[in-house]
């Protein structure tokens, strides 16, 4: 009869025990990135009244199975459900949900802890990181070349100072294009005026001063002079450019810079005339996209070669980020320049049912999960992805909850059923001796 109460009384604690998850299932339904929890439950060690016998053909007597008792249940597991969660729209580029398998990684104290709830902010440091402070790791751009460089994880930085500002670059190239009429009085007198803008080693910006002249001794062949350098507040530097101009010859019959004359002019002696910071050692200017066509002068000049390149720029501050879906983040600046600040790396885990909560959306690795590398992963390596402007929600199936509410519910008061009805017999019992 006793046994009946202790098994009545297992009953209990484990039916309370899945209570109490049901509980936290549903006091998180809407907490991001909640992974629910399940309750399975196992029988208790059994009291053999007699063991099992064979069959004697001797004696002709079957066998018999054993006598057991059961002396009630136990939890056996709480198991940690790792299905995705749906998705919700919040339009900040910081909120990130994990498409497919893996957990982002953040530090605490020096240790490594994981996560599916992708609502980051900037600290006051300038870093990306959890509410609670925690930064978020990632990999780290290489410092020379500025590609992403696999490697341990360290914290994202992205408000940093060295961050803020994109570098300036010389220009080394400048063009000029546009068509010449011959005939254009202005060409035959004072010449047509036309200015280079240039940057310096530091992103300060110059001013480079041309003009164009017909030739007097050859209507085809034209006078390309430099004139005055002035700095952004329009002072003029002390100029040692050489050559100070050069003659260009065109070809009368196709109205282009004849074929065997250069039609890049590299100008020397720059370098030094700022006075504080450098300009090109050597600038070359292209006329090659000039024409001689009757109609009208229209000379453009630009900064950089045919291809764009050697433009130079200013000195950029940063005018926003994003977050691409392989977690690279890519700030723009200001001078038109992209930088990658780093990629934020998702750890997986051969089992993740194995991680163990540690309270505000965080997990920690355990033997049974699986190690953590210090590396992590691509968040596109495995398929998966980042979507920024979304996290992911709860996994708790509310109608699974109240269903499995109303059962232990029903097993609970089954099982304090069990405990009065033998109190009765009990009673009973005591009541025989009156």
């Amino acid at each position: 009869m006793m046994r009946s109460m202790y098994s009545g009384v297992s009953g209990l604690r484990v039916h309370q025990t899945k209570m109490d998850v049901i509980g936290n299932n549903i006091a998180n339904v809407n907490t991001i990135g909640f992974k629910s929890s399940s309750v399975s439950f196992s029988d208790v060690f059994y009291q053999t009244l007699q063991g099992a016998s064979g069959a004697n053909p001797e004696t002709g007597s079957a066998g018999t199975n054993a006598k057991q008792i059961g002396l009630g249940a136990n939890v056996s597991a709480i198991s940690t459900n790792m299905s995705e969660g749906a998705s919700q729209r919040t339009d900040n580029t910081l909120d990130m949900k994990i498409n497919g398998d893996g957990f982002f990684v953040v530090s605490s104290a020096g240790e490594f802890l994981f996560t599916r709830a992708g609502s980051f902010d900037i600290d006051g440091a300038g870093n990306l990181a959890t509410p609670d402070g925690l930064p978020v790791m990632g990999w780290q751009p290489n410092g020379t070349t500025g590609e992403i460089e696999k490697g341990t994880v360290s914290a994202i930085e992205i408000l940093t100072p060295k961050n803020m500002y994109a570098e300036p670059a010389l220009t080394t190239d400048c063009t000029v294009s546009g068509n010449i009429d011959k005939n254009d009085a202005q060409l035959l007198s004072t010449g047509v005026p036309f200015a280079i803008e240039m940057y310096d080693s530091l992103g300060y910006k110059y001013t480079m001063q041309y003009s164009i002249k017909s030739d007097a001794t050859d209507p085809n062949q034209f006078i390309f002079a430099i004139g005055a350098i002035t700095d952004s507040q329009g002072n003029a530097l002390t100029s040692t450019a050489t050559p100070a101009s050069i003659s260009i010859p065109f070809d009368p019959s196709t109205g282009k810079i004849a074929a065997t004359t250069p039609s890049q002019l590299d100008i020397t002696g720059l370098e030094d005339i700022t006075g504080f910071s450098k300009l090109a050692a050597t600038l070359s200017v292209d006329f090659g996209q000039l024409t001689m066509f009757a109609g009208k002068t229209a000379i453009e000049p630009g900064r950089g070669d045919r291809q764009g390149l050697g433009n130079g720029r200013a000195a950029g501050t940063m005018s926003g980020y994003s977050i691409g879906d392989d977690g690279k983040i890519t700030a723009r600046y200001t001078n038109g320049q992209q930088k990658l600040l780093g990629q934020i790396v998702v750890a997986t885990f051969a089992n993740p049912a194995g991680l163990e909560k540690q309270g505000s959306n965080l997990f920690s690795a355990t033997v049974n999960s699986g190690e953590f590398d210090s590396i992590g992963d691509d968040p596109k390596a495995a398929g998966g992805s980042l979507t920024a402007g979304v996290i992911e929600m709860s996994n708790v199936d509310l109608s699974k909850e109240f269903t499995e509410m109303i059962t232990t519910q029903r097993g609970f008061q089954a099982n304090s059923r069990i405990i009065t009805t033998s109190d009765e017999i009990l009673q009973e019992l005591v009541n025989l001796k009156r």
